[in-house]
């Protein structure tokens, strides 16, 4: 897949191989259903599209070849889950039993074969999701789009359908693109990242490569690390209210971030004592639980994320609101310029 387009909202250039998932991410109003749409003929736009060797970007949405799973999946109500598996084959002129056959197969590799027969309301969230993705399937697109596929679903559904989802998808013919704010899709799905930020695609690359070096705090958010924006000095990076000391500076007056993992901050109930590090001191904002450890905002100046066991938790006696100190080490950080 080739695009070049443009359209209200987004402005973009973006490839695909065959069988590739790309995640498209940023943050709310970046542009990333607006390209979806685009590229499936539902927004008007401007540009090229080429899938499998032809420019479809003048074609109705019906002849484009393109599956589109939305953030909230409609079905027919009055047609059965196979039907609703069916029915993009059926708009294409397929004969009936031909596209129920293939809808009914599609159900099966999805795991709910045996609710072919059942209607929508009789579905769960999880059930429906799967249908939905067997109608895209079924129809063998040239490219599947997935808008959130999983944001509606329970914690232990989207477990199941985000494996199901990286199972189907391994080894496919049609690119995929999927939008995400979920670090665990990127991680489980995703072959290649295309970050969007105001309509414009800013970085791109592997999970891995752009983990190494994001371009913008947001994106280190998303990926699990704190991150600070602002100018080099002889000993690390000025920020908006306060300092973060750095092992290898960049030159003074350079543009960057400073990245450090929340593991290895450390928390205190005491002015912290040792080495080079930074001190940042405020009161807890958030826990939240993260597997067998705990994840705490400490709103600092600047404010900056911990990871520590439970049993640090109940040590610390952490609660909402109490105030700690949060320590960095200078050989913690990591400076990256923008």
């Amino acid at each position: 897949m080739r695009a070049t387009l443009a359209s209200a909202h987004v402005e973009a250039s973006l490839t695909a191989d065959a069988g590739e998932v790309v995640a498209l991410v940023g943050p709310n109003g970046a542009g990333k259903t607006s390209l979806l749409r685009a590229l499936a003929g539902l927004l008007p736009s401007t540009g090229t599209v080429e899938l499998a060797g032809r420019d479809v970007a003048a074609l109705p949405v019906h002849a484009r070849g393109v599956g589109w799973v939305p953030q909230s999946p409609s079905l027919f109500t009055h047609l059965s889950a196979r039907d609703n598996a069916a029915y993009a084959l059926r708009a294409r002129g397929i004969r009936r039993s031909t596209a129920r056959d293939r809808a009914q197969d599609w159900l099966t590799r999805l795991g709910i074969g045996e609710l072919g027969d059942a209607r929508p309301r009789a579905l769960s969230g999880g059930q429906v999701a799967r249908v939905a993705l067997a109608r895209a399937l079924a129809a063998e697109p040239d490219l599947l789009l997935l808008d959130e596929p999983l944001a509606a679903l329970d914690t232990a559904t989207r477990d199941d359908v985000r494996r199901l989802l990286r199972t189907t998808l391994a080894g496919g013919r049609a690119p995929v693109l999927v939008v995400t704010h979920d670090p665990v899709d990127v991680v489980a799905l995703a072959d290649r990242l295309v970050v969007l930020e105001r309509g414009r695609v800013v970085q791109e690359g592997s999970p891995a490569e752009v983990a190494a070096a994001p371009r913008s705090t947001w994106v280190a958010g998303l990926l699990g690390q704190n991150a600070w924006r602002g100018t080099c000095d002889a000993t690390g990076l000025v920020v908006d209210g306060g300092h973060i000391a750095a092992a290898d500076p960049l030159p003074a007056g350079t543009t960057a971030l400073a990245l450090c993992e929340p593991s290895a901050v450390t928390l205190h109930r005491s002015p912290p004592q040792g080495s080079a590090r930074t001190v940042l001191r405020g009161p807890v904002g958030e826990l939240r639980a993260l597997g067998g450890r705990v994840r705490v905002v400490v709103e600092s100046s600047p404010w900056v994320t911990a990871e520590v066991t439970v049993a640090a938790a109940a040590e610390l006696r952490l609660t909402d609101g109490g105030e700690v100190w949060a320590a960095l080490k200078a050989t913690e950080v990591r400076l990256v310029s923008v």
